[in-house]
């Protein structure tokens, strides 16, 4: 199985190329699955006057489902298309969070952890909030929110759990009991999680999660798909020849894949 369950388009503002595109860089390469999962709308900040092109506006939700499925039945019989959301999680708005997943027929929506508050740790332009603050409590407050995604029950797999380290902060605590402990509240919650391999070209250099918590994943029992996190055509399916052959190395010998909302287990 060669498969890409992370992707951004155009529309999410901070990404380059159309849906089309994706797709038929997808064909070229040869991936069996492409899911596309551009950003939620934000709902928490307002985006007339919070920082520009963070994600899709809230009126371009439904023309993007539109094409999407428009596209996965154009090239039905050429690529497997998976019509799918990145869902931030966002404490205190589980319910309008519920009302954009309930409204579209999803293929699967990824959770993942952005913001902590108004703050979203994965912009390189706001990386001024990390001054004056406890690297110790950021990441326990970032763990906090992952784990309330598991919980919630919004969604099908957790995005790049570790994303906390992106730019290289390191907490001068021992956070492995705490991020052993949020898998196992993912494990408890029936969730999956991806390999995102996104993190070998950002400043860490280290794919998300680390191999030493997807060893743990897999010792546990958690299942994975992988992702790009592509924000470019051309950064389709990059190096997740990588995490492939990590996953293999470390044991795992079954890919989790999505349609309608329910999860498929394949060999690869």
């Amino acid at each position: 199985m060669f498969i890409d369950y992370h992707t951004h388009h155009e529309r999410c503002g901070h990404a380059v190329g159309r849906l089309e595109e994706y797709i038929e860089r997808g064909i070229a390469i040869g991936l069996d699955q492409l899911g596309l999962s551009d950003h939620m709308p934000l709902l928490h900040v307002d985006p007339a006057t919070y920082l520009p092109e963070m994600a899709m506006a809230m009126d371009e939700l439904p023309r993007y489902v539109e094409e999407a499925l428009h596209l996965k039945e154009k090239y039905k019989g050429q690529i497997d298309i998976r019509v799918g959301l990145e869902g931030d999680y966002i404490e205190g708005y589980e319910q309008q969070i519920e009302r954009i997943i309930k409204a579209y027929p999803w293929d699967y929506v990824i959770g993942s952890v952005h913001f902590l508050g108004t703050w979203d740790v994965s912009d390189f332009r706001q990386l001024a909030q990390w001054d004056n603050r406890d690297v110790n409590v950021v990441y326990r407050q970032y763990y906090d929110a992952v784990q309330k995604a598991a919980k919630s029950g919004l969604y099908d797999f957790l995005g790049h759990i570790d994303m906390i380290k992106r730019f290289g902060y390191k907490p001068a605590e021992d956070m492995l009991a705490l991020e052993r402990e949020t898998l196992g509240i993912i494990k408890d919650n029936n969730m999956a999680i991806e390999v995102n391999a996104s993190g070998l070209r950002h400043q860490v250099n280290s794919m998300y999660p680390s191999r030493d918590l997807l060893e743990y994943a897999c010792q546990i029992g958690i299942p994975v798909t992988m992702g790009s996190d592509a924000h470019a055509p051309e950064r389709l399916a990059e190096n997740l020849e990588v995490a492939q052959k990590c996953l293999k190395e470390i044991g795992f010998t079954e890919l989790a894949t999505f349609c309608s909302r329910s999860r498929i287990l394949l060999p690869f």
